[in-house]
Parts: structure tokens; C-alpha cells; sequence
């Protein structure tokens, strides 16, 4: 099967899985700037990968407005965000980017990544101690809430190659 792997990163956590897919698929991989501009109609397989902001995922405007151009091939859209994989927020989140009929005819993931404060854009950076700082004023903080300051308060990394699987499996269907 003739696999391409697209990904839109800012920070180089989405770029990475979308490199273990496309290495472990035998695919291409290409940045979304990239592969808007080529003809993806040889392909049989085509993953999209973006990373979450505010509950929605970046360029999957881009995927969304060809589905039905591609409606002959297999389509995989994944996620990289900075929550844990085992919030019970993620899946309700990532399912809110599709229509219905959408998630009927593409397989959706989530992937951890992380945080880099170093490689992110002014306004990004900005809006996150934004929401550090509303996170340290809200009363009755939970545990959750506590880990969760800690965590978003500094870079940190929780990408690891165990979370492709799903999606390799997909593929394999």
C-alpha cells in the first residue's frame, strides 16, 4: 500500500510522530506546506497529523476539505497535544474536530507530546501563561488541577513511540 504521512508542527513533537509513522509504514512524509502543493491521488493511505490548540486541531481545514476527493482511500488523522493519554477530555475534544459523517470515513488519534516554550511562536507562549496563570487563581484546585499547573508551567516531553500503534494497526485493516 502506497502510504503519506502530512503533518503540521510548530514546536517538532507532531513532526516526529508523523517521521515514526511514515518510517514504521514504509511511508512519505511531508510538512503540510509541502504536500498541499503535490497531487496525493497515487496514494492508497493518507495521514494527517496536527497538533491541538484550544480543543482544535491546526491545517485540518486542509484535510477536511478533500475527504470527499479522497473518499477512495483510507484516511487517518491523529492529533499531538500536551495532555496525558489518559484524560477522559481527550476523546470528546478530538472527536468535536469532525462532523459525524466525517468520523465515518476517517480513523482519528491522539498522540502526547508535550511542551517546548523555547520553539513556540510569541502568541502561543502568551496564551499559555494566560492559562498558567488562570489555572494558579481558580479556587478549589483539584489534584488534576495542581498536576496538571505543574506540568504546563515548563517545557517537558511525554512522546514515546508506543502511541503509533493504534494507527499502524489502522492501517493494517
Amino acid at each position: 500500500m502506497k502510504i503519506v504521512v502530512i503533518y503540521h508542527s510548530q514546536t517538532g513533537f507532531t513532526k516526529r510522530y508523523a517521521q515514526w509513522i511514515a518510517e514504521a509504514a514504509g511511508a512519505d512524509c511531508f510538512a503540510w506546506s509541502e504536500a498541499k502543493k503535490k497531487n496525493l491521488g497515487a496514494y492508497e493511505a493518507i495521514i494527517f497529523g496536527g497538533w491541538a490548540c484550544a480543543g482544535s486541531i491546526r491545517k485540518l481545514g486542509w484535510f477536511k476539505r478533500n475527504i470527499d476527493k479522497w473518499a477512495d482511500k483510507k484516511l487517518i488523522a491523529f492529533c499531538v497535544g500536551g495532555s496525558p493519554m489518559d484524560l477522559p477530555k481527550i476523546e470528546p475534544a478530538l472527536k468535536q474536530n469532525f462532523k459525524e459523517s466525517e468520523l465515518k470515513k476517517v480513523s482519528v488519534f491522539y498522540c502526547p507530546g508535550g511542551f517546548n516554550y523555547e520553539k513556540m511562536s510569541v502568541s502561543s507562549k502568551l496564551m499559555m501563561k494566560m492559562f498558567v496563570k488562570m489555572m494558579k487563581a481558580k479556587k478549589g484546585k483539584t489534584e488534576r488541577d495542581q498536576e496538571m499547573i505543574k506540568m504546563i508551567s515548563s517545557s517537558y516531553d511525554i512522546s514515546d513511540r508506543k502511541y503509533i500503534e493504534p494507527i499502524l494497526e489502522c492501517l493494517k485493516k
